[in-house]
């Protein structure tokens, strides 16, 4: 198992300097890759190729680049730019977003999300293998069949004609498709003694392209907070879960809170839900569950730590991205170096 680095967006805490003192200690303490987030603030891609620029040797992946944000050409032209400037660093992971961004962010309406981002890849994968891409699709047609549009290639010549892709995905439908289609799956809340079904289907979509798991990239972001008292550090983990399972997405459709009731929490994942969108949000973290907390997270001292990634490794894991709970970039770099520390005691790294 390999380790990653997940940065998330840049916030009103978080600086581009903050993230690239971290990318960078996380490439000295031999991480594998440093991940960077979109909603609708910061992107992904100009962040990963700001840090692709001034390190050397960890690779930089999107998760997410959002679908609905962009054009499967300029995606793909986006991806074969980064992956050329970092000398073949990029992994490009892709993802639907909610339909509350989707359409009230990008005005792009979130039906069939599992169409299009077949379709979607498929577009991608071609333009960045340099083929001429003419696609005819329920949701994507190139070129356009009644103007003077032709069927082009990819203008420059990247360092690969293959990009690693990655989709980030949550219920099982999604799991089969990024199977199917994808080169690893980008989790979260990911619980390692609930690993085996999601996997399961994983291997259902890998089966249906003739493959197996061998090979493909399972990549949890993990929560990671370094303590002596485990219930301390669950505490500032807390907001961020409630975040999820409470306020991403609407009501009706929100992918974490059926998630987290799949995972044995349907009353505590609605409650906390209520609480949320009532703006009670200071209730609804006191209200998610400290065991969903703990099956989700890196917490506690170094031992118990590597305790839990020999867990992660046992369940399929391939990278494990740690997500830092820091005040700054110097205890986030105390952290990364502790999860270093915990991977070589547990034994499970590569």
């Amino acid at each position: 198992m390999r380790l990653g680095l997940t940065l998330g967006y840049q916030t009103a805490w978080t600086t581009p300097a903050d993230h690239l003192a971290l990318a960078r200690a996380a490439e000295g303490l031999g991480y594998s890759v440093v991940w960077a987030a979109e909603a609708y603030g910061s992107d992904s891609p100009s962040t990963l190729a700001w840090i692709a620029g001034q390190t050397s040797t960890i690779d930089v992946g999107s998760a997410v680049m959002q679908i609905p944000a962009r054009t499967p050409a300029a995606t793909a032209m986006t991806a074969a730019t980064i992956d050329s400037l970092s000398g073949g660093r990029f992994r490009l992971g892709l993802g639907v977003s909610g339909p509350q961004v989707s359409e009230g962010w990008h005005g792009v309406r979130f039906a069939k999300p599992l169409a299009r981002t077949r379709e979607y890849v498929e577009i991608v994968k071609m333009a960045i293998a340099r083929q001429t891409v003419a696609y005819e699709g329920a949701h994507y047609t190139l070129p356009l069949p009644d103007g003077p549009g032709k069927a082009l290639k990819l203008g420059f010549h990247p360092p690969r004609s293959h990009i690693p892709v990655y989709l980030a995905a949550v219920g099982p439908k999604n799991l089969e498709l990024a199977g199917e289609i994808a080169d690893g799956w980008l989790a979260i809340f990911f619980a390692p003694d609930a690993a085996a079904e999601q996997l399961a289907t994983v291997a259902a979509g890998r089966a249906k392209a003739g493959l197996d798991l061998k090979g493909f990239d399972v990549v949890p972001s993990v929560p990671a907070v370094v303590g002596d008292d485990v219930a301390t550090c669950a505490e500032l983990v807390r907001w961020y879960a409630a975040l999820y399972v409470g306020g991403m997405g609407s009501r009706e459709t929100n992918y974490y809170n059926a998630l987290a009731a799949r995972m044995g929490y349907p009353d505590e994942a609605r409650e906390v839900q209520d609480l949320y969108l009532a703006k009670r949000h200071r209730d609804a973290a006191a209200a998610v569950p400290m065991e969903f907390i703990d099956r989700t997270s890196l917490l506690g001292p170094k031992e118990r730590i590597a305790d839990r990634l020999v867990a992660y490794a046992e369940a399929g894991v391939t990278t494990l991205s740690v997500s830092l709970f820091a005040a700054d970039a110097d205890s986030g770099t105390a952290t990364l170096r502790t999860v270093a520390e915990a991977l070589e005691l547990a034994g499970v790294g590569e």
